[in-house]
């Protein structure tokens, strides 16, 4: 049960800084959970039939709606009043410290230092109710002691930061509990400072890494922001925090290779977790042409079975690693936070359907239209606007309710990158010329991780351009430091991991073939069966582009060989050579105007090398020889 102030007051086993005792101390009332549970409880007596509203009187009079929260058969309702807060704004991130950093400066953005809105924020603190609980960033045994303070009437943002990264049980916290990440939520501050905005501050201190969530959406701060925090840390001890999710996969034969996916928001992650979406009749889709309306399908009786590892943060800590050639990982998070806008109706997916519909434990839903009191259904999305749904609907799932979900650290036969691709054809030229999947050299894959594209009608976050750059590793938005050393760490960690394979792949659009998902499903499910053997010659060849790196001459599934125009999409006759060079250009051009700012002097001497090969127009052969292939 949660426990509230008393005469011992219960924040005190958090061991908290000076400052936040003060804070504490003069808040009406004090909540601290020890599980998610306490929180749920929370929510359920504030609702008033089933259903409360977040809301904040503003200094100049005004009443502000934040969220609707419905309490709901199978866990909590959460929908926002505004559609620009149902998405992460890519440019949340604010630095307030003196630290290195190319992130933008608080006192650069707004014109003053943060020190006076830092107490402004803990003055308003200190007259609310709060919820407080406590947790480890990163994984049990490798993390830094956390606390999280919220307002109690916003429980429900506690409640997905808890269900994400875990909340300790209130006594199993030792007496040398030392909290080094502290989570401040002020959502009022939005409205008086930041213009409505989306900020998260991020506040690097010798005492302790301060995050302040100026907002009530979890992904810049509960989740993301957490994320920053470690990648601050990796940054000073060397090691990496990676964004991908990885899965175990078992063949029918037995066979069993893990592939890690990495890539930008939307870039497939939680989806390389997914069955193959399958037809009422068994077969899967596998592409409608744009143009004809042609569908193409096929036949696999049975797929691989998945061990899920991780989906969204993997930590790459060296106490992990073994001196063996390949990468190891453990996921970073206590729960997974899903985006459902590809389950459109009943049965698109009916593990994770049923999953979420009669969950053993109540979960947090966002964007999702459920009545107070009814079942929340993960196809039934809010809409933004009449007719047109949000495209950012989630649920988070506690991964110890995942079936067959791996614990411990995994060895990585194969690394993913996933990049959302645009239709493509001879008219209408864009970079939607990647094949079904293709295998990279380690040097493309590096420059890829640099560049890292959104790609086309990205979901999760608020854009507006169609093709524009998540940076190094595709985490650099949540990155606090510089951009530079990030780098340096990402191809140090692929020199020493050569036994570890990499390929591209898209989704949405190969060509004028409307894909979704299905490239990497199969690529999955391909490379699974091919286990670690090598490609023969004549398997691969260079593709057309060659930031593409090799392209398959042929791909067999279970006897079901895939028309050659998956393959390579300039054979597609609606492309061709003529559409299929322009959108190679226009990748060209992405990559030549996003790898020069990491020509600094600390930039190791062979991603310089690297990089001028392709600033170059370097073939893959050169690729090949500044960083080969292990055999």
């Amino acid at each position: 049960m949660i426990q509230e102030k008393s005469q011992k007051s219960c924040w005190e086993i958090f061991n908290p800084p000076e400052e936040l005792v003060q804070v504490l101390r003069k808040a009406p009332k004090v909540h601290c959970a020890g599980d998610p549970a306490d929180l749920f409880e929370l929510i359920s007596t504030q609702c008033d039939q089933d259903r409360v509203t977040v809301a904040y009187d503003l200094p100049d009079g005004r009443h502000f709606e934040e969220a609707h929260v419905s309490r709901v058969r199978n866990g909590i309702v959460v929908n926002y009043t505004e559609p620009y807060m149902r998405r992460r704004d890519p440019d949340s991130m604010i630095i307030a410290d003196d630290l290195p950093s190319d992130k933008p400066r608080f006192r650069d953005r707004f014109g003053r230092e943060f020190d006076d809105l830092r107490q402004q924020t803990m003055d308003w603190l200190a007259e609310q109710e709060l919820a407080v609980f406590a947790f480890r960033s990163g994984w049990r045994l490798l993390g830094a002691d956390a606390l999280a303070i919220a307002p109690a009437n916003a429980a429900f943002f506690p409640l997905g930061l808890g269900l994400l990264q875990g909340i300790l049980p209130l006594d199993e916290i030792k007496e040398d509990f030392n909290p080094q990440l502290l989570i401040y939520v002020a959502p009022p501050f939005r409205h008086t400072v930041f213009d409505g905005k989306q900020v998260v501050v991020h506040n690097r201190q010798p005492a302790g890494y301060e995050i302040f969530s100026y907002n009530l959406y979890p992904g810049p701060s509960a989740k993301k922001g957490v994320y920053g925090s470690l990648i601050h840390i990796g940054d000073e001890e060397e090691w990496v925090s990676a964004h991908c999710s990885a899965v175990r996969v078992v063949t029918p034969y037995d066979n069993v290779v893990t592939i890690m996916h990495e890539g930008a928001s939307g870039g497939g992650k939680s989806e390389m977790l997914e069955q193959p979406h399958r037809l009422p009749d068994g077969q899967l889709l596998l592409g409608r042409n744009m143009v004809s309306g042609e569908k193409r399908f096929i036949e696999i009786t049975r797929t691989c079975d998945l061990e899920p590892v991780c989906d969204d943060i993997a930590l790459c800590h060296p106490d992990i690693q073994r001196d063996d050639g390949k990468l190891r990982i453990v996921d970073a998070e206590d729960g997974w936070f899903l985006r459902v806008n590809h389950i459109p109706d009943y049965g698109t997916d009916p593990t994770l359907e049923k999953l979420t519909a009669q969950p053993p434990r109540p979960l947090l839903f966002l964007n999702i239209d459920a009545a107070p009191g009814s079942r929340a259904l993960i196809w039934e999305h809010i809409e933004d606007e009449p007719g047109k749904p949000c495209p950012n609907p989630r649920v988070i799932i506690p991964r110890s309710i995942v079936a067959d979900v791996v614990q411990e650290p995994v060895a990585v036969d194969i690394r993913s990158f996933g990049v959302r691709t645009p239709p493509c054809s001879r008219e209408n030229p864009t970079y939607g010329i990647i094949g079904l999947f293709h295998v990279l050299p380690p040097a493309l894959a590096w420059l890829w991780r640099l560049v890292a594209p959104r790609g086309y009608a990205n979901p999760s976050i608020v854009e507006e351009k169609a093709m524009s750059s998540e940076g190094v590793g595709s985490y650099w938005p949540f990155a606090p430091g510089r951009r530079v050393p990030q780098a340096n760490l990402l191809l140090a960690q692929i020199q020493q991991t050569p036994l570890t394979r990499y390929i591209l792949v898209p989704n949405q659009y190969m060509g004028v073939w409307e894909m979704g998902f299905m490239p990497q499903w199969l690529a999955r499910d391909y490379l699974a069966r091919r286990g670690v053997a090598q490609f023969r010659k004549g398997q691969l060849k260079p593709s057309r582009c060659p930031l593409l790196g090799y392209a398959l001459n042929s791909i067999r599934i279970e006897g079901v060989r895939l028309p050659s125009t998956f393959l390579e999409v300039h054979e597609q006759p609606e492309v061709g050579n003529e559409g299929y060079d322009q959108g190679a250009a226009i990748l060209k051009n992405f990559f030549h105007d996003q790898l020069p700012q990491f020509l600094e002097e600390d930039l190791s001497p062979l991603g310089r090398q690297i990089i001028e090969c392709c600033l170059d127009d370097g073939s893959v052969a050169d690729y090949e020889a500044l960083l080969g292939i292990s055999e």
